[in-house]
């Protein structure tokens, strides 16, 4: 299982600057973000790295059982991968494979379309935004330094929490360090996914959800709303997702 650490804090140069006012009257207060497949096109570089490894260690691999990891921890992933033949410990699956990804990220970084400008239009809004991905610290690191300063407030990455997605404990740490610098609805929170375990994640946090698939289709009924792409979509439209009175404006989190 993964350690969590006790690092909660982006670092400095990708903090917000003090020159972003916070978000007053807004429908929309914070954004969480996924990353691999929602931010950028990774999925790829994780699939050949895959591949390579479990034929290095004499295994054989599938699209299928490829397909079945999309966002899911790496930890799980580590395991499906000894059971298809790689004799290295979890850790050393985990540390190999993102190695090899932040790697390919370093040379180029494959933005979905749309993701870039959104973020840079939340930044520049003074709506906090939040990255929270399986991903270990390097790679969401690699990829926000590619980011203006600022564009997260926070990194909640795999090697943070005890339970990966599916489990919402990513998201609820994302919002409890969120909120305790503003008050914050969670109900005025958009998460956004491009899996079915991130979606699952966000929706048991209480967060509300919005699926953009990419490599693996959504079920129709597992986010609260979906969207073909990012691609043409600003603020307002994130705004628009979020019912006028949601929340008691107190700004706890909602109840079921």
């Amino acid at each position: 299982m993964v350690t969590p650490s006790s690092d909660t804090a982006v670092p400095s140069d990708m903090q917000r600057s003090a020159g972003h006012s916070e978000p007053a009257g807004r429908r929309l207060q914070a954004v969480l973000w996924d990353m691999d497949g929602t931010i950028v096109d990774t999925e790829p570089y994780w699939i050949e790295a895959e591949y390579g490894l479990v034929a290095a260690h004499g295994g054989t691999w599938s699209d299928e059982k490829a397909e079945g990891l999309v966002g899911q921890a790496l930890t799980f992933s580590a395991g499906v991968l000894q059971e298809a033949g790689v004799q290295l410990s979890v850790r050393e699956i985990i540390d190999t494979l993102t190695e090899e990804v932040t790697a390919k990220v370093r040379q180029a970084v494959p933005w979905r379309p749309g993701a870039r400008e959104l973020l840079l239009e939340l930044r520049d809004r003074g709506i906090p935004c939040a990255l929270v991905t399986m991903s270990e610290h390097a790679l969401a690191a690699e990829v926000a330094s590619h980011l203006p300063d600022g564009t997260f407030e926070l990194l909640v990455t795999g090697d943070r929490v005890a339970k990966g997605k599916p489990d919402p404990e990513a998201y609820e740490t994302a919002f409890e360090e969120l909120s305790a610098r503003r008050p914050l609805d969670m109900a005025r929170v958009v998460a956004i996914e491009d899996s079915l375990p991130g979606v699952t994640s966000a929706k048991a946090a209480g967060v509300l959800t919005l699926g953009v698939p990419h490599f693996v289709a959504l079920p129709p009924d597992s986010s609260d709303h979906q969207w073909p792409t990012l691609d043409g979509r600003g603020v307002e439209d994130l705004e628009d997702l979020v019912h006028p009175h949601a929340g008691d404006h107190s700004g706890r989190r909602r109840t079921a």
